[in-house]
């Protein structure tokens, strides 16, 4: 038996300004290829590792034709998405199965759904070859995906702590369907909802209770089943919450199971909206909840530029509040802004330099545009900014964060990076020298993803409504093309989904 074992990851944020072309697939380079591939992956959290490690313990051969994974941002251009789907489909010729990390969020320059598009072209080379998927919990499922692949397996955590997992999980029931053990069957439903993605975590009500019973779902005899929060940055139209769940021939129990998920998903819809509070009112508590008893940093989350939600990482108006108010012993993790590092890495470690950071983008999806700060600091370090992750989520990767710079400020300490890197590591503060848990304050420009390592040390989190295309403010955003009536953009009232809204497809 062989197995082709592949990588195509990308959230894309289509009201993002931040290009995404084939070298940020492969950290400046392109990414890797074949046994360079195998190396990348191999024995790391992500879910191309759960896969490889499923087939090699049961015995078949394996080719890894490329890992090509990218931070999310704006659509994937055409050349890049053709280039790493020519790839695959090429290397598939001769396999007996193909295995496939994808994102389940990719939109290129002419396609909304990029997945579903591999898979058709797939199907329509290889018309009876199994397909197995692994897609993450902010895939906007379409029906191409499920019509096209013999079993789609996601992950049940925000933060993503089972990637590996949900490889494995994928791999087994494909590899079992090889050998005549099972037949998988499918079915999918979406619901007509946009949940707030800090609304998604999975330590957290309603997601958590969702979650939790897909996993009984799972242990009761369901092959597969899979809660996708969606993506809701993504102007497209199937952007939203969506089921799918996987049984061994038996139709009407995956559909019952379906439509279980979609009625409970439905009914807490409103749960999933994520109530916003003014700036200046979120870092002037600070100080008082620095002041509570316990110990560990408090966290400013500077969450509507994240990253790893397409975000430019380079906005600037929390951290100018935290200058503004005065908060003494903060680190700010951190502002993209190569021109920047590049203009202290001149001055050199130990001098003093005044310089202006941030706002390198423009925003056009926004009306509200983020101002450049000048600041003037001391620069205490430079890095190449490379660490190997050591906490839960994506444990063993290796990170490249660029040429990195420490500015301190007296009051704040700013990290200032090459590369676009979401802080949901220790390594991102303990690599250049900094413990987070000797800090008053501590700003990650983050999400959901900084409570795998950040939230068991915080005192407490304080949530900052900044400037970014990551706005939890769904009226600072257009939406064209994602379907209507939709909520919460459309104040739908139904009580059921069955009242004009089909829970299945």
């Amino acid at each position: 038996m062989k197995l082709l074992i592949a990588m195509m990851s990308h959230e894309t944020n289509t009201f993002s300004p931040v290009p995404t072309e084939l070298e940020r697939f492969g950290s400046g380079e392109l990414p890797p290829r074949d046994q360079a591939a195998y190396q990348a992956t191999f024995g790391r959290g992500s879910t191309m590792a759960g896969m490889i490690a499923v087939a090699e313990q049961a015995g078949v051969e394996i080719i890894t034709p490329i890992a090509a994974g990218a931070p999310p941002s704006g659509r994937v251009s055409d050349t890049a998405y053709q280039y790493i789907t020519d790839c695959i489909v090429e290397a598939a010729e001769g396999c007996d199965g193909l295995l496939l990390d994808l994102h389940g969020a990719m939109v290129t320059d002419t396609r909304e759904d990029g997945e579903g598009s591999l898979l058709v072209r797939l199907r329509e080379a290889y018309p009876d070859v199994p397909i197995g998927v692994g897609l993450d919990m902010h895939a906007n499922l379409y029906p191409a995906m499920v019509s096209n692949a013999t079993v789609i397996a996601g992950y049940h955590t925000y933060p993503h702590i089972d990637m590996y997992g949900t490889g494995e999980r994928a791999a087994q029931i494909l590899i079992r369907s090889l050998n005549g053990e099972i037949e998988p069957r499918m079915v999918w439903g979406n619901c007509p909802m946009l949940p707030h993605v800090m609304r998604q975590g999975t330590d957290d009500f309603p997601n958590k209770a969702l979650q939790e019973r897909v996993m009984e779902m799972e242990a009761s005899g369901a092959l597969a089943v899979s809660l996708f929060t969606g993506f809701p940055h993504a102007d497209i139209y199937n952007a939203g919450l969506s089921v799918v769940v996987v049984t061994d021939n038996d139709v009407e129990e995956a559909a019952a199971l379906r439509d279980e998920l979609l009625e409970i998903a439905w009914k807490e819809r409103e749960s999933f909206v994520y109530q916003i509070k003014p700036l200046f009112e979120s870092v002037g508590s600070a100080n008082a909840a620095a002041d509570a008893s316990g110990s560990g940093p408090v966290i400013l989350l500077d969450h509507y530029d994240n990253t790893a939600s397409g975000g430019t990482m380079d906005t600037t108006e929390v951290l100018r509040e935290i200058l503004a108010q005065e908060l003494e012993d903060v680190v700010a993790f951190g502002i993209f802004d190569p021109a920047a590092v590049q203009q202290m890495v001149d001055v050199g470690v130990g001098q003093e330099v005044t310089v202006t950071i941030g706002a390198r983008f423009q925003m056009d999806a926004l009306e509200q545009q983020s101002e450049p700060l000048t600041v003037t600091g001391t620069v205490r370090l430079i890095s190449d900014g490379k660490f190997t992750i050591t906490g839960p989520m994506a444990t063993g990767s290796r990170v490249n964060m660029g040429t990195t710079v420490v500015l301190d400020t007296g009051r704040v300490e700013i990290i200032v990076i090459s590369r676009h890197v979401e802080p949901y590591d220790l390594g991102c503060f303990t690599s250049l020298g900094i413990d987070p848990l000797k800090k008053r304050f501590v700003m990650l420009k983050s999400r959901i993803h900084y409570r795998a390592v950040f939230m068991p040390i915080a005192k407490s989190i304080i949530e900052c409504a900044g400037c970014g295309v990551c706005t939890s403010d769904y009226s600072q955003l257009t939406f064209e093309n994602v379907r209507r009536p939709i909520y919460p953009l459309d104040n739908i009232n139904s009580a059921s989904l069955s009242e004009g809204f089909p829970a299945s497809q």
